[in-house]
């Protein structure tokens, strides 16, 4: 299961070094590979929106099983329909594919290990994984085609019949899994969006933060490649694959290492780094140096991935528990918009100022809505592990 996370989440961030070449094949601009990484954005919205939830009701195989198949139907798109609409109608289904399987995979990851290890209950080690697949596969996928893009033929091609290959594998592999949900029990109502009394501002400030951390993710994905080829004289896919890499990379690491503090110290250790590789993207831009940038990107990305798993912990905080599944599936689909809406809007404002003056506005914008975010996330907490006090202890 832990390795089909993988291998889907990879497959949602290989064009990352491709978009190059999918520009000079269709004829295409800047603009269009936002809108075209966005259109995996908005699948994968509907797809947290309308079906991730029903694994309570249908069973865990019974989603990932699909988001298998969707997956490998996105990667034959791609093969067969060689133009934009069919770059397109891909984008869509591979996000249809990463929206289910993200929406479910981290649940029944928890259910395997009880299965096999019912004495170890509250075990780190099912999140622990998780984490690994998830980040670990955003990152893997643009290495993996940029090597592809770099040393072998058809590079378009040749990508996507790997991770075709490897998710059929993958699908083998988890219709031997054990199904982990009772499907003989009554069926459950799906889950609604319902939050604690008091808890609409902090929800709003932890959407906030999934969006604002986001940004700058959906941004290295869409445009890394001609930020590199236009500023930094970079023509090599592999380094293109290796930025995107590092960056959610070091989101995976900074959730492995840092993932355990309090909420309070790892929002304010995000919002720290997060500014800083952001200022450092904008200098490298500025004053062009290909290992600044690599060690921008990295430090973004690990703050990035601070401020999201803040923003997961305090919507789960304020969400009623027979609803939890709800509001953290909204979450997660304003988290994805803001990957994509953000790298659109950047894409736009490269029509009337230099790269380097777009991402002066870009950092500048996130870092202070990141910061605004975290304060206002925080505001109402109290000591504990995400419960929201009562109205009484406020301070004010």
């Amino acid at each position: 299961m832990a390795v089909a996370f993988t291998v889907l989440m990879a497959f949602g961030t290989a064009p990352t070094p491709l978009w190059p070449l999918y520009e000079a094949r269709d004829h295409f601009g800047a603009t269009t590979v936002t809108v075209a990484y966005a259109s995996m954005v908005v699948g994968a919205a509907g797809a947290f929106l309308g079906l991730g939830h029903l694994s309570d009701r249908l069973g865990r195989r019974r989603i990932i099983v699909p988001a298998l198949l969707v997956g490998i139907l996105a990667s034959v798109v791609l093969i067969v329909w060689r133009d934009l609409p069919g770059l397109i109608a891909g984008r869509v289904l591979n996000g249809v594919g990463l929206g289910l399987m993200a929406s479910t995979a981290t649940t029944y990851l928890h259910d395997l290990h009880h299965e096999v290890r019912p004495d170890r209950t509250g075990s780190v080690l099912p999140g622990v994984v998780a984490t690994a697949a998830n980040l670990g596969g955003l990152a893997s996928g643009p290495l993996v085609a940029g090597a592809v893009a770099e040393w072998l033929p058809a590079p378009l091609i040749t990508a996507q019949v790997i991770f075709t290959l490897a998710m059929a594998v993958c699908l083998a592999l988890v219709l031997c899994t054990p199904e982990t949900v009772d499907l003989g029990l009554p069926a459950a109502r799906p889950s609604r969006f319902v939050l604690r009394p008091g808890g609409r501002r902090a929800f709003g400030a932890a959407g906030a933060l999934g969006a604002f951390a986001f940004a700058i993710l959906g941004l290295i994905s869409s445009l890394g490649a001609s930020v590199l080829h236009g500023s930094l004289h970079t023509d090599s896919h592999l380094v293109v694959g290796l930025a995107a890499f590092l960056m959610f990379g070091s989101a995976a690491a900074a959730q492995l290492v840092l993932g355990r503090l309090p909420l309070p110290r790892l929002l304010t250790v995000g919002a720290v780094v997060f500014p800083v590789g952001l200022v450092l993207c904008a200098v490298a831009l500025q004053h062009p140096a290909l290992w600044l940038y690599l060690v921008a990107v990295s430090l973004s990305g690990a703050g990035s991935g601070l401020l999201f798993k803040g923003g997961v912990e305090r919507a789960g905080a304020v969400a009623e528990p027979a609803s939890r599944a709800g509001v953290l599936a909204m979450f997660f689909v304003v988290a994805y918009l803001g990957m994509g809406l953000p790298s659109v809007l950047f894409s736009i404002a490269l029509r009337y100022f230099a790269v380097q003056n777009a991402m002066i506005g870009f950092a500048t914008v996130l870092s202070c809505g990141a910061v605004v975010s975290v304060v206002v996330a925080l505001r109402d907490r109290a000591p504990g592990p995400g419960e929201l006090p009562a109205r009484s202890a406020h301070p004010s």
